[in-house]
């Protein structure tokens, strides 16, 4: 008879072990070990299995055509690496009323008016899908619909079903259970076993399974960590309460690019796409406005211009404040040390804001020389030309560094009618291909600082 047994589960790495213990020994993480109960079978050993003989290949032998299924949504297929490859399996996270649903909703929709789909929700009825349908206006699409969380009927429903879906929408895995385990859905073993045949019936079949995963308060997705490992795409929808923007985000994609974002608008009729985000981002900008710089960067293979906005106040607090948005709060305290260090500048005694505009949260370094202008505009109260565009790293000794596809930064800048750019000096003189773009090569911080004293001088 098969008897339960109590083992300890780690949400991050999945390593199981009889006993309880504060640190993981696997990923040495603290606190996430969960308990979980497994059915065992005492005094029977494991039977042995022949296998079968694989097939060896060489790395010259001939590819199979890659055929991608474009949804017509073109900042979905973009973040996909150019649509949806047959047989993957797509991780989809992001926080609680994003609008995860709402996104695969209509990419279903708008894919089911070529190929058959299916949309089976775990945490909704079929109704209360057809009325967000109805408010998206595609509840005439052919699209198929369920309501289920059972793993072994879905995927004898998915196995029997003609013709066979090529797409299969699971919101949301947390919520789904496979009958062989005893533990509850959405602990580990759960989540990791109902993944795992998904993915054997997806490539089995060459179905496109879409999995919806929770987030937790950090911002990853809950559940075992190897989760991410197992799937071919993880993609994250990103956003601010308080913005209408959205960015769908790929940070793992075996068939494309990583790094790639897809800009979308929510609005009372769904999700709409940004074509040309920089210039949506940039359409309120103020003229004249000191701390507010123009940034050229770079997501993925697309070139993005973003407001980066800084705001340096006197303290009246013993311990001055440092609040960012949108960027990394450790590279601002880098940044601010240069400054002071190498600059001669002040920021001891004053309060320091940054943010970036439009809820878009920026992580290269090439953030750098956009930031130091924008608190050093702040600091003199002098505002940067509104028509010129800064990029560049800054090192600790106070040098700027050069960033990658500088030449794409400057071609988007020039596209937007920016007249300058304050870039990094290029050790190798090359012809710049944009002569509307006057460019102003800068070796060290100091030289920023020093032309905005020069300024301040003027204007008083």
């Amino acid at each position: 008879m098969a008897k339960a047994q109590k083992l300890y589960a780690c949400t991050v790495c999945g390593v199981t072990q009889p006993k309880w213990a504060g640190q993981c020994p696997g990923c040495e993480a603290w606190n996430t070990l969960v308990e979980e109960m497994v059915t065992h079978t005492p005094g029977t050993p494991a039977p042995t299995k022949t296998g079968r003989l694989l097939t060896l290949d060489t790395l010259d032998a001939p590819l199979t055509p890659l055929t991608r299924s474009m949804s017509d949504i073109g900042e979905f297929d973009r973040v996909c690496g150019g649509g949806l490859v047959p047989g993957a399996v797509i991780l989809l996270g992001g926080d609680p009323g994003i609008g995860k649903s709402t996104l695969l909703l209509q990419v279903a929709a708008a894919l089911s008016a070529h190929n058959p789909c299916l949309y089976i929700s775990g945490e909704e009825a079929a109704d209360q899908v057809r009325l967000r349908a109805q408010r998206l206006g595609v509840e005439k699409c052919p699209l198929r619909l369920a309501s289920a969380t059972s793993l072994n009927d879905i995927i004898a429903t998915l196995e029997k079903e003609k013709p066979a879906p090529k797409l299969v929408i699971i919101d949301s895995i947390q919520t789904m259970f496979l009958e062989q385990l005893d533990s509850a859905p959405g602990s580990v073993s759960q989540v990791r076993a109902c993944t795992q045949e998904l993915i054997r019936l997806a490539k089995k079949s060459q179905m496109t399974f879409i999995l919806v995963g929770h987030v937790t308060k950090e911002g990853a997705i809950a559940g075992p960590r190897v989760l991410e490992h197992m799937v071919d795409t993880v993609l994250y929808f990103e956003g601010e309460r308080g913005h209408h923007f959205r960015i769908l985000r790929g940070v793992k994609n075996r068939f494309g690019a990583t790094d790639e974002i897809g800009v979308f608008e929510m609005g009372r009729e769904g999700l709409a796409e940004v074509p040309n985000p920089s210039e949506l981002f940039l359409s309120q900008r103020g003229e004249n406005v000191p701390g507010s710089v123009i940034f050229a960067g770079l997501e993925g293979t697309r070139p993005l211009l973003v407001e980066i906005q800084a705001l340096v106040a006197p303290s009246s607090l013993g311990t001055p404040r440092r609040s960012v948005i949108g960027w990394d709060a450790g590279r601002l305290s880098m940044v601010i040390a240069v400054l002071e260090t190498r600059c001669g500048v002040t920021f001891g005694a004053r309060d320091i804001y940054l943010s970036v505009v439009g809820g878009l949260r920026i992580s290269e370094p090439a953030a750098d020389l956009a930031v130091a202008a924008a608190l050093l505009s702040s600091l003199y109260n002098v505002p940067c030309p509104h028509d010129t565009v800064y990029f560049g790293e800054v090192g600790l000794s106070g040098e700027v560094r050069s960033v990658a596809q500088e030449e794409l930064r400057l071609k988007e800048a020039s596209k937007l009618g920016f007249e300058k750019a304050v870039i990094p000096a290029r050790r190798q003189k090359v012809k710049v291909p944009l002569p509307s773009l006057a460019i102003d090569e800068v070796a060290f911080l100091a030289d920023i600082g020093r032309s905005f004293e020069t300024q301040e001088a003027l204007a008083s």
